[in-house]
Parts: C-alpha cells; structure tokens; sequence
C-alpha cells in the first residue's frame, strides 16, 4: 500500500502514555482505495544494553515484574531482560549509559550500537536502540536496583553467557530485546 492519507486522528487515552485512534485511507497497487481505523500507542523511543564481560565469560540482566506479561500468562510477572530506558529528551547513547547504572549499578562509558529495530509494529511507535558494552568489576559503582522514585525494584542478574543462552531455549527468558542481544553476541562471537 501506498498513497497514505490520515483522514482523523484521536487522542483515546493520555494516561500514561499516547494512544490514539486513526482513520486513514491508503490506495492498493490495484488502485482500490481503503479507508481504515487502527490504533497506535506512543511510548516514545527507547535503548537497550547488553553488558558483557570477555574474561569471565558473563552477562549482565536484569530481572523485574511486568505487568504486562501477569495479564497475558506470566504466573509471578517477573521477566528477565537487558536494562532499557525510555529516551525522554536524551540521544540514545546518553540514555543507555544513565539506564546501566541507574538499573544495575555499573558506570560505563563505551557502547557500541548495534542495530535499532521496531518491536511492535502493528500497534506501538516505538523505534528500539540496540547496543553492547564490556563491562568489568571495577565499573560496579553502586548495587543498582533502579531508581525509587520511578518504583524499580530491579534485580541485578549476573550469569554466565553460556546459561543465559540456555535459559532461552528453556523459555525461562522470554523478553525480544534480550532475546535479540543474545543471539546478536552469539552471532558476532563477542564471548568466545
């Protein structure tokens, strides 16, 4: 489809984040013409880190409830994940360096970005930035655990890259963006 004309939009609920309700029409290679109503939520951007120490052979996750997931089956909510962090007015880089130590205690100061990638196209705007990062002992500033006032009560995991692998295979990991870094470090042999 091309030829996208936004007929309406609507705001539905600004609670918490966007969500909006949008007629538009969009012509077909045939040249039909469609009018349709989808909905879209805007979340804003966001950036994800996998931390990987070489010698050791380790990765750092993190594990935390999702509310989300205890409504679609997740008995206890709790997910194993990459730290992340909504953009809010920083660039992608500044954002994931405040969101490794805000969330796991460990100030570093080279990523690399990797790729970025829509997690959720067929409803949700947002644009994830995907990067990795050595980390060693002497990065760890601080236990971690999120910040109180955003209510994180973050668990800082750290395992051994072999059973964090593992662990996708068991379904014990379960997020995409965790999933995605995983196989990327596996692929590109950064724990060899």
């Amino acid at each position: 489809m091309n030829d996208i004309k936004i007929l309406k939009t609507e705001v539905l609920s600004d609670n918490w984040y966007i969500l909006r309700k949008i007629i538009f029409e969009a012509t077909k290679k045939d040249g039909t013409v469609l009018k349709l109503t989808r909905e879209a939520y805007d979340r804003g951007n966001g950036a994800t880190i996998l931390l990987y120490n070489r010698d050791s052979k380790t990765v750092i996750l993190t594990k935390q409830f999702r509310v989300a997931t205890y409504l679609n089956g997740n008995d206890n909510g709790m997910l194993i994940e990459c730290c992340a962090g909504l953009l809010d007015q920083n660039n992608a880089e500044d954002c994931i360096k405040r969101e490794t130590e805000e969330e796991t205690g460990y100030q570093i100061t080279n990523v690399q970005k990797v790729f970025e990638a829509y997690m959720s196209p067929g409803s949700v705007t947002e644009i994830l930035y995907f990067f990795v990062a050595e980390y060693t002992k002497d990065m760890k500033i601080s236990d971690g655990g999120g910040l109180e006032e955003e209510h994180e009560n973050i668990e800082v995991l750290e395992l051994p890259f072999a059973t964090a692998l593992q662990m996708v295979q068991t379904g014990e990991i379960k997020d995409g963006k965790t999933i995605m870094l995983l196989q990327y470090a596996q692929l590109n042999q950064l724990i060899s």
